[in-house]
């Protein structure tokens, strides 16, 4: 493996989800010869008929590569013994208490440690705590007496995917590595020129790691104070979005953050935990921090508190107020709902009594805390007490909001005016 070339080379990547799956299809577009391995049969059959959650550039990769003999897919964690080189790709979530959930991470680890052969690359890329490659990956080969950086090479590079934007795609982001030696860094970074803009190598492992949960530490504590500072705009009578548009025109000390309904998805609201789980450990205090994602979690219960209250100012009693939500995906442009805010606004809503329905064209069905809904084609056709804008995807024709009978409009995004229109057409900004 030399200068970022993996042509003939065997790769195992180990967990085929949303970051599993694109690292997958840039290593066979590579000229690698990929297996995809996942414990999960629907996914796997999901992925072979190219009914997963891509970009238009990723979805066009994998009709190439299904259609080749370079990619395989399996549930048989053995297959990675024939690679050259392995990236385990595992979801690592937090529990009910925002603790870290390593089992499948650990499980893959294990597993890879247990069927790992020498000579081999093994690259973790799974967003945990400072030192899990050393304890899940470097210490358990060592223990099985292969010697780290000799005669296997142990490296984490975290993942730097940014779903449903095609601009931040893999292919343009750079990469950190850091290898448990220098032949490991090394073997990581040329394996994974070819999936990113460049690749930036740090000293070690823990480096990377704790870059990993600063990116995204960074981007909650940011998140927690636009809200905090849009809800400020919002009391001085002041539209929260041209006060940022305004503010970003300095060049440098400044990086806009836009205010929602709270954090979704697989990163932000989970990464931080783990730094602040690990911090505990060590009795080292991060008061900052536990208060942005203490802000952050509290969010889609002030944007419930706001609807309900919005409700009232228009005499419409919650237990019967028939409430749309628009979009329920954590972000725009994707169908993930993970821990997405929405799924808490529908759970507060319904448990005052109201009629909850939603529209994601993204997202044909949804399991609720009140049971299943389906997703509202036609929301114009029906009459709402409130709608909230919740998730706009590009999809999404609004234009009947702005009738001049439309329902009232709580914009969790704070985008609309600040005054609310008169009843029964009116915006407001949470």
């Amino acid at each position: 493996m030399s200068n970022g070339d993996v042509t003939g080379l065997t790769v195992a990547v180990v967990g085929l989800g949303y970051v599993g799956l694109p690292t997958a299809l840039a290593l066979s577009d590579a000229g690698a010869t990929v297996v995809g391995i996942d414990s999960s049969p629907a996914r796997l059959r999901a992925i072979a008929r190219g009914a997963v959650d891509l970009l238009p550039l990723h979805h066009a990769q994998l009709a190439c590569a299904s259609a080749g003999d370079r990619f395989r897919l399996t549930p048989d964690p053995t297959a990675v013994r024939s690679a050259d080189a392995v990236v385990i790709c595992v979801p690592t979530p937090v529990d009910a208490r925002r603790e870290p959930d390593l089992t499948a991470l650990a499980a893959a680890c294990a597993s890879v440690v247990e069927h790992a052969v020498p000579g081999q690359l093994i690259v973790l890329t799974s967003t945990s705590y400072v030192g899990t490659t050393r304890d899940l990956l470097v210490e358990p080969l060592r223990a099985r007496g292969l010697t780290v950086d000799e005669d296997v090479y142990v490296a984490f590079a975290p993942e730097r995917i940014d779903p449903g934007n095609e601009h931040h795609t893999p292919e343009r982001t750079p990469r950190l590595v850091g290898g448990a030696g220098p032949h490991s860094t090394r073997a990581a970074a040329a394996l994974l020129a070819p999936t990113a803009s460049l690749v930036r190598t740090v000293a070690d492992p823990e480096t990377a790691e704790m870059a990993k949960l600063w990116e995204n530490t960074y981007r909650a504590v940011n998140i927690a104070l636009a809200n905090e500072l849009a809800d400020a705009c919002h009391s001085l009578g002041l539209a929260p979005v041209p006060v940022i548009e305004a503010a970003a025109t300095k060049p440098y000390g400044f990086m806009p953050f836009y205010p929602g309904p709270g954090v979704g998805g697989h990163c932000i609201p989970c990464d931080p935990h783990y730094l602040l789980w690990q911090l505990g450990k060590v009795r080292q205090p991060a008061p900052l921090v536990a208060t942005a994602l203490a802000a952050n979690s509290g969010r889609p219960a002030r944007i419930t508190e706001r609807a309900l209250d919005l409700l009232a100012e228009h005499a419409v009693p919650a237990r019967r107020a028939r409430v749309l939500l628009i979009g329920v995906a954590y972000k725009e442009g994707v169908a993930d709902v993970r821990e997405s805010p929405a799924l808490e606004i529908l759970a507060g809503l319904a448990a005052a009594g109201a009629d909850v329905a939603y529209c994601d064209p993204l997202v044909p069905s949804l399991r609720t805390a009140s049971g299943p809904l389906d997703h509202v084609p036609d929301p114009h056709t029906r009459a709402w007490d409130l709608v909230v804008l919740n998730t706009v995807h590009a999809v999404h024709d609004l234009a009947w909001l702005r009738a001049a009978d439309a329902p009232p409009v709580l914009d969790t995004r704070q985008r609309g005016p600040v005054a609310p229109r008169p009843a029964p057409a009116a915006e407001v900004t949470a």
